[in-house]
């Protein structure tokens, strides 16, 4: 999975990459443009579990990468068309807001972004449909992209449109900025720490129709720099029950409805993360193509059986392993075992 970290200047927002990566980004950087990259690996009691019972060579979790993007104005969205490709290329953006500082106001921040991601796209849109003009050869797509068009210029973000799986296939290439999944990050003061969302923020979000999180950045940046074993005095200290990254894979794995499937064995017992409602030939795909091309079955079991039982030769003996298609529908946390010929 693929973050990308977007905020105005000033609002935290390498901060915030800093206590979700552990690295030591330099903070403040007043006029520089620098991309920063981190990769955090998804915390997972029930892969410490079946690590301890394989005892495999290797334990491999599913990761989160991080893009902390430059401060965003309308003006690089428009213009730097590089950066622009580059925010197309994540799965979801976490929208920093600033809540640290008596009079802000992270909600008019909110809507400031939001219309400079909605420009970005009417532009592609715009650039796309005087192609199209001069083709004069893909009706539907002309079609679709009036449609998006329309409400792009009434500042609707494309998300809350509804498209065919027909007309998802045609927009999946353009990576529009406003039909990604979005989580908007209240960056909050150290003695705000621990506290919710105000009520305000949280209606103005449901209307929106958006997801969002508060977190102290600066707090919780220097917390997440210390020993692990020195973390959870701190954190108790200033009332947070759960450090921020916790809070921040779950609010991202429910708002892309991510679950994750497991293999296991002496050579690695891995996470592989997929979207619910994932068939199983699909989900071989995650691990190779030429398992997803040559599938024939998968053998799948329950964590919690296997558990239960002990050992794959007893979860058989119980009836507990069964054998499914390319078309089930994989469930969090089943155990699997891909059977194909190539």
């Amino acid at each position: 999975m693929k973050v990308g970290l977007i905020g105005h200047r000033g609002a935290g927002k390498t901060t915030i990459f800093n206590m979700l990566t552990g690295l030591r980004a330099q903070v403040g950087g007043f006029g520089k443009e620098e991309v920063h990259l981190g990769v955090i690996k998804v915390p997972d009691e029930r892969i410490d579990r079946l690590s301890q019972i394989f005892k495999p060579k290797k334990t491999t979790y599913a990761e989160i990468r991080f893009t902390d993007f430059p401060p965003q104005t309308e003006d690089n969205l428009k213009s730097n068309n590089a950066l622009v490709m580059q925010m197309r290329e994540v799965d979801a953006i976490a929208l920093v807001l600033r809540d640290f500082e008596s009079g802000g106001a992270p909600m008019r921040e909110l809507a400031d972004l939001l219309t400079e991601m909605i420009l970005a796209d009417l532009t592609v849109v715009e650039n796309r449909r005087n192609r199209l003009k001069k083709e004069k050869a893909r009706p539907q797509e002309e079609e679709l992209l009036e449609r998006c068009a329309k409400a792009l210029e009434n500042e609707q973000s494309l998300r809350t449109l509804n498209f065919s799986a027909e007309e998802e296939n045609l927009l999946s290439g353009f990576g529009f900025l406003s039909r990604k999944p979005l989580l908007a990050l209240f960056n909050q003061a150290e003695d705000k720490a621990g506290q919710p969302l105000a009520p305000s923020y949280r209606e103005e979000l449901q209307r929106r129709d958006l997801e969002g999180l508060a977190l102290a950045g600066k707090v919780e940046m220097e917390i997440a720099q210390l020993e692990e074993s020195d973390r959870a005095a701190f954190l108790k200290e200033l009332g947070i029950t759960e450090p921020a990254r916790n809070r921040f894979i779950r609010a991202s794995y429910h708002l892309l409805d991510l679950i994750s499937f497991f293999t296991v064995g002496e050579d690695e017992v891995r996470a592989w993360t997929i979207t619910q409602g994932t068939h199983a030939r699909q989900a071989a795909g995650k691990i190779h193509s030429d398992i997803e091309r040559g599938f024939i079955r998968a053998e799948v079991i329950a964590y919690a059986d296997f558990i239960a039982h002990g050992s794959e030769a007893k979860c058989k003996e119980a009836g507990k392993l069964r054998l499914e298609g390319k078309d089930y529908i994989v469930k969090d946390a089943d155990i699997i075992h891909f059977r194909f010929a190539v």
